[in-house]
């Protein structure tokens, strides 16, 4: 009676040593850069506040008020300078008054007083772009103001250019009623131009898509050898 075999089982290859390792890396660097595809993509925009900067002149340009204008007392032929606009919070990055802070022109017209001081203003009311929807800016203006020696930037203001309209944590809101409602609200900043002044690119770069794709490549490249090794 012959003796009947039974073939051996095929042996299973294991997974080649580092296989594994190798595709979770992979697959952790495609999701880092998924994550950061996300967060350059067309729309991801720094947050712009809509609001009345204030600016004083100096010298030759205008610089940054640190203090508030209820907080601040100007003193005989200084400059303040408002300028309504989409601006980053932070002040100095906010957009300027576009007109000069000349004391001399502003005030050519408003004769020195004993008991008074003279304070030149410069309203700017910024661009339609930056103007809230439904309202047209109004054009720019200067006003000497003629107030008592104690009169603070706010005084000035409102002795130029009322009506002012502040809200409740007395955050000035509208100047000479513009604009007509809303208080520092906070909008999407208009992106950056490019060098050349083409304006900037929201969406990712050629690059960074590259490189994705370079790396989704080699993660599905890596995952089916490992397979093939089984």
């Amino acid at each position: 009676m012959t003796a009947r075999t039974t073939p051996a089982p095929a042996l299973r290859r294991a997974p080649a040593a580092g296989a594994a390792p190798l595709v979770a890396l992979l697959v952790a660097l495609t999701a880092s850069l998924a994550a950061a595809l996300v967060a350059v993509a067309p729309g991801a925009q720094a947050a712009g506040y809509r609001y009345w900067s204030f600016w004083k002149w100096s010298g030759s340009a205008w610089a940054y008020q640190q203090v508030g204008p209820a907080g601040f007392v100007p003193a005989d032929g200084a400059v303040d300078g408002w300028r309504f606009a989409v601006s980053p919070d932070g002040g100095q990055d906010a957009a300027r008054p576009t007109a000069t802070g000349e004391f001399a022109a502003i005030c050519a017209d408003t004769p020195p007083a004993a008991s008074h001081k003279r304070v030149a203003v410069v309203l700017d009311f910024g661009t339609a772009a930056d103007a809230p929807g439904g309202e047209q800016p109004p054009a720019p203006r200067t006003a000497c103001a003629a107030v008592p020696a104690a009169a603070s930037s706010a005084d000035v203001l409102a002795a130029v250019a009322p009506p002012l309209r502040y809200d409740s944590a007395g955050v000035l809101c509208a100047i000479a009623g513009y604009p007509r409602a809303g208080c520092a609200d906070t909008v999407a900043a208009p992106a950056a131009p490019a060098a050349g002044g083409t304006p900037a690119d929201d969406g990712p770069s050629l690059g960074l898509v590259a490189g994705g794709a370079l790396v989704a490549a080699l993660a599905v490249g890596a995952a089916w050898q490992a397979r093939r090794r089984r």
